[in-house]
């Protein structure tokens, strides 16, 4: 009996992006994120960044034969995917060594880099046509490789769906999915011609420059998925997932096209989990502290939040914090009403999120409230201090909802000129006065909370 695999394989054949936002190195960053041991065969190095490709050095096919079968021979291979092929020799040997072996093939035809360089000749598209696709499992084209392939204009879902069908018809490939990032509309659709019938993908369309990599992470997370097991409807369904947040959450790195972040399908979720941690041992030592944070307590309550980290920390859902808020009960006593939670709070989440804009570290805030004593407090613990005025707050922000807060934090931000420890809102009419205590940890700012309370308790 053979051992079991301690975790599938999946390999990339296609070309290096030495920028690394498209090719084997999104390929692997996404195969490392679905849960697969990423393999590969280099076809292809390009010099390349985010706005052209100024030269491509393809490797003889004797080389990329050899890749693939010197990790099939050991590891075996549970799926794979093809990118970049580059020339019609690359693309007949790939396709003869291919049909040695019976693992599900994703087929990504790429044809044209973001930048608008051609990636694959002229005389290798009938090759793939003829070869490839007659391999292929899941064939991946965009709108314009659609076109190339099927002969069809597509400015329709309707003309999705019959150029995916031609595609398949005419090649024997299993799958055929066009892939709707070039339409328009409010929503990416992804139309896939599989077995006889049409599955529809549809995700809200990112509006962003940082789509660099789009194509590559999202075939390589479809293999993936068939690598360890999933039917093809399954996998196209999570990649088309993966590939919405890789979109949403993309890098603006370089001067064209940033490269998508396929990583932020698996770092947001463990990003939450270690700021939940955070946050969860600092409200411990809140409560064994009551005595100094009660008199700190508003009369709309606390709350104590901690994001994740920049650039992910985008929405109060990416802030932790205490869904029934930190309320006070008799003299010297607090009650933590609730566990740690994404979204718990719109109030202190905006005032971090707002401070995070300016100063990306400071990821944590408290609100308390604000009097005499704290606001002595403070001064004689030698906190950095600034504050806004309500009554400087245009017209138009003061009539959004959930707008105030954003721009006192940044208003006070721009008066220190640096980042402070407190920022103190006088309130205006039927506003209560306060202030949040900010800190580049929830640690940091339990501490500024302790010894403001302990230095109030020192003043009564």
């Amino acid at each position: 009996m053979s051992p079991v695999k301690p975790m599938p394989v999946a390999m990339t054949i296609a070309g290096v992006d030495s920028g690394g936002g498209a090719g084997i190195a999104a390929d692997l960053k996404t195969f490392a994120v679905v849960g697969v041991h990423g393999t590969l065969a280099v076809t292809s190095v390009t010099a390349q960044n985010t706005y052209e490709v100024r030269g491509i050095y393809d490797l003889s096919p004797q080389a990329i034969r050899q890749q693939v079968e010197a990790v099939y021979e050991d590891m075996g291979v549970d799926a794979a995917k093809t990118g970049m092929l580059s020339n019609k020799d690359i693309v007949v040997e790939v396709a003869r060594t291919l049909k040695s072996y019976d693992f599900p093939l994703v087929v990504d035809p790429v044809m044209i880099a973001k930048s608008g360089a051609r990636l694959l000749k002229e005389d290798a598209i009938e090759a793939m046509i003829k070869e490839l696709l007659p391999r292929a499992t899941v064939v991946t084209p965009n709108v314009p490789e659609a076109e190339v392939l099927s002969g069809i204009k597509i400015s329709s879902l309707d003309d999705a769906r019959r150029a995916a069908k031609a595609i398949a018809e005419a090649t024997g490939a299993r799958a055929v999915i066009v892939k709707g990032g070039h339409m328009a509309g409010p929503e990416s659709v992804d139309i896939m011609y599989y077995d006889g019938k049409y599955y529809e993908y549809r995700a809200p369309r990112v509006e962003t420059s940082t789509t660099h990599g789009t194509g590559c992470s999202f075939s390589a997370a479809i293999a993936g998925y068939l690598a360890r097991g999933l039917s093809v409807p399954d996998a196209v369904s999570l990649a088309k997932q993966l590939i919405t947040m890789a979109i949403e959450y993309g890098l603006p790195i370089g001067k064209g096209h940033g490269p998508v972040n396929p990583v932020s399908w698996t770092y947001l979720p463990a990003q939450k989990f270690k700021a939940a941690e955070e946050l969860r041992l600092a409200l411990a030592a809140l409560k064994e502290n009551e005595r100094y944070i009660e008199p700190l307590i508003p009369e709309i309550s606390m709350n104590f939040g901690v994001a994740v980290e920049y650039p992910y920390a985008r929405t109060v859902n990416d802030v932790i914090a205490v869904p029934g808020r930190i309320t006070r009960y008799g003299k010297g006593h607090i009650s933590i009403n609730g566990s740690p939670t994404p979204g718990a709070s719109s109030h202190v989440a905006r005032a971090i999120l707002a401070y995070m804009s300016v100063y990306p570290e400071y990821r944590s805030a408290a609100n308390i409230a604000l009097n005499n004593g704290i606001e002595r407090a403070v001064n004689e613990l030698g906190l950095t201090t600034s504050y806004y005025d309500r009554k400087e707050e245009p017209k138009d922000v003061k009539e959004r909802e959930g707008t105030s807060i954003p721009w006192g934090i940044k208003a006070a931000l721009r008066r220190s000129e640096r980042p402070v420890d407190v920022i103190y809102d006088y309130g205006d009419f039927g506003k209560e006065p306060g202030a949040f205590v900010f800190g580049r940890s929830a640690d940091e700012v339990l501490r500024k909370l302790i010894e403001i309370g302990a230095k109030v308790g020192e003043g009564r």
